[in-house]
């Protein structure tokens, strides 16, 4: 085989061109999680407080600055999902890549000057279309890598999320860097610094290949096959090339014939196939992550130190790159458990843990002196620990691997919003609950971790090591026997194709559609593959 017969993008095939576009990708997540993280720093800048005097005291207006970004993201999803299948994989990560540079650029040429409210009503315009851009990388960038990669899906969401936590420590270690400076490079070059993250993927993914299921679903099947050769190291006929184009086209006819007759009212249909019930459970997953005060913490981190445990602002920050390296540390941990351990346990683990860290910061809080308070710093560190190893990944995964195919794509949009609208809620209210509750905001925050351990225990079953067809099994069993999903999980034994398609018949799953796009998928089409690109959407 000629290797002069091989596709080449950025001069590279097979696995030198798989880890090109891993390390490209790698900066536009390491970007999503540096800016979750920048304003944790930027806020208890002294110099930033100057430029803008409204937030000084006004704890929801300073929550408001700092969770717009959210909205910002929940608009760049929707915009996705809305134009996503148009414009493509390439153009949507490159997009998303310029606004998060224009909304940069709009935050930092804020100047206070004689116009304090213009200034302030400048930098929250920033705000917003720099979380719209991102939201739209979030959105396609996770599209883009699974299309061209061929790894396990459990590992790849894992690989991306603590690409993210490495990024927010970034974000934090920086502010600290340069605290001591005397002009207001203190904040403004923090958020400047997107840039460089931002152009280094945006030039990169340029010279990236397109997803080949995108090509061959505007009908370029020519440009689909040198791309999926490239990615294959081998010539545009190779036969492994031709297997997987092939593939693809049929699983896209699926798709089509399954989708098209999709009704807003399929999400909440019961029977064997039981919709709403998964719906319900993908939703709650990405609730659970987001009310249980993640964000509170990784956002407000430093101010929480200070206003709570009383420490100077340097110490803060540099309290604060401490726990954003154990936040970067325990997100590779889910790397290695997310398959082993199983997801049921992890959400498990993850929420005992949680609220035992909660109830550790409350508990040293109460006395108010000095060395309670040290209790309380273990508190916060235990927390990002649990939930960098556990709820950082295991819901972008769950709630996109339990929906079927029928509504998948539904499903997942619908707790993606969820996230964002609920990320939103918990960074706007929680400095109002630090200055009007105090150690309260952790009370609360203990009672939610807690209350999701008997919801996970009765209503998630166990799906790692379980293809696709083989969940939507679990449900059907539930439903006609009668039993609780969990249980039916355990006892449903592994199956092959010939079993799922004796237990469909049984449990009544045999219609048209599930013969299609289930039985023909599971001979010709790696229900792995199918599942990295459908949680990539809800990434």
């Amino acid at each position: 085989m000629s290797s002069s017969n091989i596709p080449k993008f950025l001069g590279l095939n097979g696995k030198g061109l798989a880890f090109a576009i891993t390390s490209i990708l790698t900066f536009g997540f390491v970007l999503v999680g540096y800016d979750q993280g920048v304003m944790s720093g930027v806020i208890s800048t002294p110099l930033w407080l100057d430029t803008f005097p409204a937030v000084v005291g006004n704890p929801n207006l300073l929550g408001f600055v700092v969770a717009v970004y959210d909205i910002g993201c929940l608009l760049g999803a929707l915009f996705c999902m809305t134009f996503g299948d148009t414009i493509g994989r390439k153009k949507s990560c490159i997009g998303g890549g310029l606004a998060v540079i224009l909304g940069v650029v709009i935050q930092v040429t804020a100047y206070k000057k004689n116009n304090a409210p213009g200034a302030l009503a400048q930098f929250i315009i920033g705000r917003v279309i720099t979380g719209v851009g991102n939201g739209m990388n979030m959105a396609s960038m996770p599209v883009l890598q699974a299309e061209l990669s061929h790894a396990a899906r459990g590992t790849l969401v894992c690989l991306e999320c603590g690409l993210i936590a490495t990024g927010t420590m970034l974000s934090y270690w920086l502010n600290y860097g340069i605290r001591n400076y005397q002009t207001s490079i203190t904040w403004r070059f923090p958020i400047a610094f997107q840039c460089i993250l931002a152009l280094v993927y945006i030039i990169g993914t340029g010279f990236l290949p397109e997803s080949p299921r995108w090509l061959c679903k505007r009908d370029r099947v020519q440009d689909a096959t040198r791309a999926m050769a490239a990615v294959n190291g081998e010539p545009e006929n190779g036969m492994k090339t031709q297997d997987d184009i092939r593939a693809i086209v049929d699983s896209i006819a699926i798709e089509s014939q399954v989708g098209a007759a999709f009704r807003l009212k399929d999400l909440v249909t019961g029977g064997p196939s039981q919709h709403w019930r998964r719906v319900l459970i993908g939703v709650s997953s990405q609730f659970f992550q987001q009310i249980g005060g993640c964000n509170a913490v990784i956002y407000y981190f430093p101010i929480l130190f200070q206003s709570s445990l009383g420490q100077s602002a340097e110490q803060s920050l540099l309290l604060g790159g401490v726990n954003m390296v154990v936040y970067a540390v325990f997100s590779l941990v889910s790397f290695w458990t997310v398959e082993r351990l199983g997801r049921r346990k992890l959400f498990l683990i993850g929420s005992a843990g949680q609220c035992l860290s909660m109830v550790i910061t409350f508990g040293c809080l109460i006395p108010g002196t000095t060395t309670a308070a040290k209790g309380a710093a273990l508190g916060l560190f235990l927390y990002i620990a649990f939930f960098g190893a556990t709820y950082l990944t295991v819901p972008w995964l769950y709630a996109t691997e339990i929906n079927p195919l029928r509504i998948r794509a539904k499903g997942a949009a619908l707790a993606n919003i969820v996230n964002w609208s609920i990320n939103f809620l918990v960074v706007m209210v929680t400095p109002i609950m630090v200055a009007n509750i105090g150690w309260g905001t952790y009370v609360f925050f203990a009672g939610v971790n807690f209350a999701f351990i008997p919801f996970i225990y009765f209503f998630y079953p166990e799906t790692s090591h379980r293809t696709l067809e083989e969940i939507d099994l679990i449900f059907a069993k539930g439903y006609v026997e009668n039993t609780s999903y969990v249980k039916a999980a355990k006892e449903l034994p592994r199956l092959s194709v010939e079993d799922m398609e004796r237990l469909a018949h049984q449990y009544g799953l045999t219609d048209d559609v599930f013969n299609r796009a289930h039985g023909h998928v599971s001979k010709e089409v790696s229900s792995t593959e199918h599942v990295e690109s459908d949680v990539a959407k809800m990434a």
